[in-house]
C-alpha cells in the first residue's frame, strides 16, 4: 500500500447474536427498517444504518450494543451476519497515517445527508429513576453461564384452566449472581434447534425481591407460562417455557445475566409505584411489591404508596391470586380485570385504570413511577386509559408523560 492510499473506515452496527433473546424490539423500533431477521438471528443492514441510536435503550439484554471498526468497502453483510453464532473480533485496523474518516459531502458542495429523525420514540424512559440502586448486568453470557438448582417448582394456576404458569425457584448456592426488583435473567435449554445449533437463550422478568424468593438466601423466583400456541393460534411447544415447567426439584439450569439497567424500582421511600401488567407480566410488580412488604414489616417505608392493576382471562388464571388477596389494603391499592368470567362484562386493565380515574390522576401528581409489563397489545389501551384520566381530571397528558420519560419515572416492558 502506497502512502498516497487512503481507507475509509466505518463503524459497523452489529448485534451479538449470543446475548440476543430473539424478542423483536429492535426490528419494531428502527426508523429506517435497517433491522431484520432470519429464523436464527437479527442483523443490521450496513447501508441503511445511519447510527442514530434509536434500538439501543429499548432492547433488553445489550445485545444491540456493538460496534466494530471496518474498512468500509468490506463491512460485514447481511449474509455473514445471518450465519455467525458469535461476534467477530474488531479486526486490526491500518496505521492512522492510511486511514481517513468518513467523507464530508459539504467538501464537494453538497448539503451532508442529514441523520434520519427517530421517528419510533418510545414511550418508556431511557434511564432508571434517580434514587434506583446500581445493577449488576451481564456477568454471565452463553459462553460462561452459571449453574443454579432448581428449589421448587410448582403451578400457580388451578388445575382445570388451560394456563398453565409455574412459580419456578431457582437457587445460586455460593454463587455470585445479584438481581434487583425489575431486571432479567437468560435460560438456556438443553439440546440442538432444528440447525442443529445449540438453542439461543430464553429471557425472563425475576419474580423476587432482591433479598431473595426466601429472604437471607441466594436464590430467585420467576413466573413462566407453559407456551402451547403461538400469537395467531397455532399449537407449538415453546422451547423454554416448557423445559422451565417441567424442572424437577434438585434440576440444574444453565442461567446468563442479570439484564436490565433502567426498568428498576425506586429506593427513596417517598416514591410511589403506579404498576400495570398482565399475566407472567406480573413477575417485576410482585418483586417490587415483596420489597416493600417487608421493609415495612421491618418499619422502614415512608408515605409511599403502591397502586397494582393487574389482568387476566378469569381468577383462576391470575398468578399469584390468593397471595394477592391477603395484602393488607393499607399497603397497596389493588384492581383486578378479568375478561372471560361467566355472565360478567368483560373488564381488562385499561378499564380499571379508568374506572379508578381520581385516584389514578391524584397519583400521578406526587413522586410517582409508571411500571407497565406484559403483552405488546395491552400497551395502546394503557396509554389511552392514561390519557382519558388525565383529560378528566385537566391535566395534560402528552407533557406528564414526556416529563415523567425524560426522568425516568415511566417503564414499559412489553413483549
Amino acid at each position: 500500500m502506497n502512502a498516497t492510499e487512503h481507507i475509509v473506515l466505518i463503524r459497523q452496527h452489529l448485534i451479538d447474536p449470543e446475548v440476543c433473546i430473539r424478542c423483536n424490539t429492535c426490528e419494531e423500533i428502527c426508523p429506517v427498517d435497517a433491522i431484520t431477521h432470519d429464523g436464527r438471528n437479527y442483523v443490521v443492514d450496513v447501508d441503511k444504518c445511519n447510527s442514530c441510536n434509536a434500538c439501543i435503550s429499548p432492547c433488553p439484554t445489550g445485545s444491540i450494543d456493538h460496534w466494530r471498526t471496518v474498512p468500509k468497502d468490506a463491512a460485514y453483510t447481511m449474509a455473514q451476519q445471518f450465519g455467525w453464532d458469535e461476534l467477530p473480533a474488531q479486526q486490526e485496523m491500518p496505521d492512522d497515517a492510511l486511514v481517513t474518516s468518513m467523507p464530508d459531502p459539504s467538501a464537494d458542495g453538497e448539503e451532508p445527508e442529514a441523520m434520519q429523525v427517530n421517528a419510533s420514540i418510545g414511550s418508556s424512559s431511557k434511564s432508571a429513576p434517580w434514587s434506583a440502586a446500581h445493577p449488576y448486568v451481564n456477568l454471565y453470557t452463553m459462553k460462561n453461564p452459571v449453574t443454579a438448582v432448581v428449589a421448587g417448582n410448582r403451578r400457580l394456576t388451578a388445575p382445570e384452566v388451560q394456563s398453565d404458569i409455574h412459580h419456578i425457584v431457582l437457587d445460586f448456592g455460593t454463587g455470585f449472581f445479584p438481581v434487583l426488583e425489575g431486571q432479567s435473567i437468560g435460560i438456556i435449554p438443553p439440546g440442538l434447534d432444528a440447525n442443529g445449533k445449540p438453542h439461543h437463550m430464553r429471557m425472563y422478568s425475576v419474580a423476587s425481591p432482591r433479598g431473595g424468593e426466601r429472604e437471607g438466601y441466594n436464590n430467585l423466583s420467576l413466573t413462566v407460562k407453559r407456551v402451547l400456541a403461538d400469537h395467531e393460534g397455532q399449537a407449538v411447544c415453546g422451547v423454554g417455557s416448557n423445559y422451565l415447567c417441567d424442572l424437577q426439584k434438585g434440576a440444574r439450569v444453565q442461567v446468563t445475566g442479570p439484564f436490565g439497567d433502567h426498568y428498576l424500582m425506586p429506593n427513596h421511600p417517598g416514591a410511589n409505584l403506579l404498576m400495570i401488567c398482565t399475566g407472567t407480566g406480573s413477575a417485576p410488580m410482585r418483586a417490587m411489591t415483596e420489597h416493600r412488604r417487608r421493609l415495612a414489616n421491618k418499619g422502614q417505608t415512608g408515605n409511599g404508596k403502591l397502586m397494582l392493576f393487574f389482568g387476566a382471562r378469569k381468577p383462576e388464571e391470575l398468578p399469584y391470586f390468593g397471595p394477592l388477596l391477603k395484602l393488607p389494603p393499607e399497603l397497596i391499592d389493588m384492581h383486578l380485570a378479568f375478561s372471560r368470567v361467566d355472565k360478567q362484562p368483560r373488564a381488562y386493565v385499561q378499564d380499571k385504570i379508568r374506572e379508578a380515574g381520581k385516584a389514578v390522576t391524584d397519583l400521578l401528581k406526587g413522586d410517582t413511577y409508571v411500571f407497565i409489563c406484559g403483552l405488546k397489545g395491552m400497551e395502546e389501551g394503557v396509554m389511552d386509559a392514561l390519557r382519558e384520566a388525565c383529560a378528566e381530571a385537566g391535566m395534560d397528558w402528552p407533557s406528564l408523560h414526556a416529563g415523567m420519560v425524560s426522568e425516568g419515572r415511566f417503564q414499559v416492558e412489553t413483549y
